[in-house]
């Protein structure tokens, strides 16, 4: 991360930094947050000066700001996540994540007093996430790595914070731990032997040795809380995604794939196994992905999210109830106009539904017998980490363009605001609207972000963004950096949500299968049209940016047009048909496609840029992660090859040691800075 040492951005980071630790404000504290009262005095006290001389910086700002400027106060939001309530409503945990660190925090509704939550000695700050109450909600279980650094362990704690102790030794890597029902065990994913960071946004491994041979297992465990004893409950050999806790603690569904299993998650099957391990018994081998096995309070049913879903983790589709005897799979929410994201049960007949709608998200809750959905939360914002206890309160984060993220809680009827962590988080757009466009058959949805100093007189520049998956959603977020970073620079953003997005039901996202870079792109174009008509857009100075499948598309707007006079492409497929021998994920490909390049080649070779690249003729920069193994970085190369080949302007940097995801802050910052001094080259 790039600040200026001195001035008054450097003092309101520094503000910011004090108040991440700490939430604003309180009308008492409790054990270690006791230690923050004269964090919070000096707070108060660079609240006036940091702020006041904040705003008379941004005042007499350029038109273009500093990167540094920008980027600082991106950085100076706070990421509050990983919301828990107690079962029975009194106590509600959470993280904040401010410059990579992250704090957890637990409160009393009543009181009002907060706690941190951690495992650190001395308030230190360590890799902490996922708090998890107790089911008689006088525990909270977490992972830290505060005492054995690099690898975390499952603490526990009163929920004051106090008291915490550690369950067992874990040798391996730990995620997901869950309560059982009855009080006695703490479930978790388990990799004994991890030799990378999990996932496939990660950075790979050295493919060097006899490839193939090297898989990470992780498996299904639980510890004994009270002797801390380890046990595996799954077999090695099969990875599991996710699981729930059968009500009587003696079963647990999940989703499991056997050998890779950052590729095979798209063929993950559906089973149950006795938590004392045993044989598995599938349930469900669906042709769609599922995700969020949940089982019903009367143990009857699990239901699951199923869909096309291109990413493990960005979750869309609809819902479905299996019947735990027989293994029916009954889809409750057919031909609905929505994408079902997380799933929780209110009780045997109804769920509790975090739903893409039109580019927001929005809370269902959902008679699963008849369909029929009562809105509990509906709107123009992101709904994130949504928990329930057992008494009808509920905690989530809620973020918008217009909201930095904070924690609420509460009966659904009366949510209060609970953090105050950004009160003082700066703005970055002058507005964001949802436009809706006509594009063949289709309404199609995006978002027009405004410039922070939008004056209605000038004409302005635009770049679309365009999002990755193609099973995703372009939604309300607060503090995106590449959108932070262009509307702050003069530009406006269009964000579309073209078919094979979530928001609109299962058929619109099937509908850009096997029709990559054409339906798609359709709807694109009609919405820069839509944007011009709706703001000041100067038509002849449009840019494009994307990432992943987003940076497929501005390969593909490369070959197919002109209209665009600057093209950003970040870990983008070239070319179809040798991406698909080398990537290691290429069972996502075959539902979208239809079959396997070897069968069908030619579906493939009509949706690849490289097929059309003689049309290239827009100066385009290009970004990839040396260690991609989602898209790697050949693809890239052999994009950039042809583009010198044909003397189009071009320019290609390789982070070094990086995944899919950038995750490095000062390879980070460097992205940025590229991206923007490639559209101020271009469209000024």
């Amino acid at each position: 991360m790039v600040i200026q040492k001195s001035g008054p951005v450097c003092q309101y980071s520094l503000l910011i930094k004090l108040i991440a630790w700490s939430p604003l404000p309180r009308s008492g504290t409790a054990g270690p947050g006791e230690k923050l009262a004269p964090i919070m005095m000096i707070a108060n006290r660079l609240l006036a000066v940091g702020l006041a001389s904040l705003v008379a910086a941004t005042a007499t700002a350029s038109a273009s700001p500093s990167m540094k400027t920008i980027l600082t106060q991106v950085e100076s939001v706070v990421d509050v996540s990983q919301s828990a309530i107690s079962p029975d409503g009194t106590h509600v945990a959470w993280a904040q994540t401010l410059h990579h660190r992250t704090a957890l925090w637990v409160e009393d509704l009543a009181t009002r007093k907060t706690a941190r939550l951690t495992a650190a000695y001395g308030g230190a700050y360590a890799d902490e996430s996922d708090p998890q109450f107790s089911p008689d909600g006088s525990r909270v279980a977490f992972l830290s790595d505060a005492r054995s650094k690099g690898t975390s362990q499952i603490y526990v704690a009163a929920t004051d914070g106090s008291g915490v102790r550690r369950i067992g030794t874990l040798t391996g890597a730990a995620q997901g731990e869950r309560w059982s029902p009855d009080d006695t065990h703490i479930a978790l994913l388990y990799i004994a032997h991890p030799h990378r960071k999990s996932g496939a946004t990660s950075a790979g491994g050295r493919a060097v040795g006899l490839i193939g041979s090297v898989n990470d297992e992780q498996q299904l465990a639980t510890l004994d809380v009270r002797t801390g004893v380890l046990k595996l409950v799954t077999a090695s050999g099969d990875y599991v995604y996710e699981y729930g806790w059968s009500p009587d603690s003696k079963r647990f569904a999940f989703t499991y794939a056997r050998g890779n299993g950052d590729n095979n998650w798209w063929i993950a099957k559906l089973a149950t196994i006795a938590a004392s391990g045993g044989a598995l018994h599938d349930l469900l081998a669906p042709s769609y992905q599922i995700n969020a096995p949940t089982w019903s309070p009367d143990g009857k049913h699990v239901a699951v999210i199923g869909g096309l879903m291109s990413d493990f983790g960005s979750v869309g589709g609809d819902v479905y109830l299996v019947d735990v005897a027989s293994g029916k799979a009954t889809d409750v929410t057919p031909n609905v106009d929505y994408t079902a994201s997380a799933i929780t049960w209110l009780d045997n007949a109804r769920l509790a539904v975090v739903t893409h709608r039109l580019g927001g998200l929005q809370l269902l809750d959902l008679t699963v017998a008849t369909g029929q959905t009562v809105t509990v939360i509906g709107g123009e914002e992101s709904l994130r980490s949504v928990a329930f206890a057992k008494n009808g309160a509920m905690a989530l984060v809620r973020t918008s363009f217009s909201r930095a993220p904070e924690l609420w809680a509460g009966k659904t009827s009366a949510l209060a605001q609970i953090t105050h962590a950004n009160a003082h988080a700066p703005h970055f757009y002058g507005k964001a609207t949802s436009l809706r466009w006509s594009s063949d058959s289709y309404t199609v949805q995006g978002w027009l972000i405004y410039p922070r100093n939008y004056v209605a007189s000038k004409s302005y520049p635009m770049v679309v963004i365009i999002h990755g998956g193609p099973s995703a959603a372009s939604t309300p977020y607060y503090n995106d950096t590449f959108v932070a970073a262009l509307a702050a620079s003069g530009y406006f953003v269009l964000e579309p949500n073209p078919r094979g997005s979530y928001g609109q039901g299962e058929a619109y996202t099937l509908a850009n299968r096997k029709d990559f870079g054409y339906g798609d792109w359709r709807d694109d174009l009609a919405g820069v049209d839509a944007a011009i008509k709706a703001a000041p857009i100067d038509p002849n100075r449009l840019g494009l940016f994307g990432w992943s499948y987003g940076g497929y598309m501005a390969m593909w707007a490369e070959t197919q047009t002109t209209r665009f006079k600057a093209i950003v492409a970040g870990a983008g497929v070239a070319n179809w048909l040798s991406y698909y021998g080398e990537n290691n994920i290429n069972q996502w490909m075959i539902p979208f496609f239809g079959a396997s390049v070897y069968d069908d080649p030619a579906v493939y070779a009509k949706s690849s840029p490289m097929t059309f690249i003689k049309n290239a003729r827009t100066p385009m920069l290009l970004l990839s992660g040396e260690r991609d193994e989602e898209v790697p970085v050949p693809q890239s190369f052999e994009f950039y090859n042809a583009l010198q080949t044909l003397g189009v302007p071009a320019q290609f940097m390789v982070y070094a040691d990086e995944g899919h995801g950038i995750r490095k802050p000062k390879n980070q910052v460097d992205r940025l800075e590229r991206t923007i001094a490639w559209f101020d080259k271009y469209l000024r």
